[in-house]
């Protein structure tokens, strides 16, 4: 029998109104561990809050990585630095500071095809993730696509938002898509 249930009423009822699955999950747990450590009642509290914490933090930064839409999620520590030669590795790996994200400033990745400019935007953007801001990873001609359809449907301005809305926009394969397509011109107000 556990020593603590007949005192708790309703606290699995409130615990789940609240949406504390973490503490729900572990309060029993961690209290027999409490006890048998002699916790102070306020290390237990501190112990079930920062598990809550950690949780929410963990789903935050998943739901941050499901809504970038990354093709492959890649890693700075997966690029291979001997290929280019002439890559400038301290420029690259300054920018995972994401100064440039909290200035509101661009960043421009250009070069030929195969030289790591989609591993280094997938990376950069995932870590940004992990760092708490909002991401979306599309390709330049889906935006032209998206908006040009939206300019025609007259739903241009509430499209216009979706791009608008990340802490950083990834526009992989610009270039592609410029020398592709077909320019539209559209007028945005």
């Amino acid at each position: 029998m556990n020593p603590i249930s007949p005192t708790l009423g309703g606290l699995d009822d409130h615990l789940k109104y609240l949406k504390l699955s973490y503490i729900a999950d572990k309060y029993a747990e961690t209290a027999t561990k409490a006890s048998k450590d002699e916790w102070s009642h306020i290390k237990y509290l501190a112990t079930l809050i920062e598990g809550e914490a950690e949780l929410r933090q963990g789903r935050a930064t998943q739901r941050r990585v499901r809504q970038a839409r990354f093709p492959v999620v890649k890693t700075l520590d997966q690029f291979i630095w001997s290929w280019p030669k002439k890559i400038n590795r301290l420029q690259v790996q300054n920018l995972f500071k994401l100064d440039f994200i909290k200035k509101k400033a661009n960043v421009i990745f250009l070069g030929g095809v195969g030289l790591g400019k989609t591993h280094l935007t997938t990376a950069l953007a995932y870590d940004a993730c992990l760092q708490g801001f909002s991401v979306l990873f599309t390709t330049a001609i889906d935006v032209i696509n998206c908006l040009s359809a939206a300019h025609e449907a007259g739903r241009f301005q509430q499209e216009l938002k979706k791009y608008l809305k990340p802490a950083l926009l990834i526009l992989d394969e610009l270039c592609k898509a410029l020398h592709n397509s077909s320019y539209v011109k559209l007028n945005v107000m």
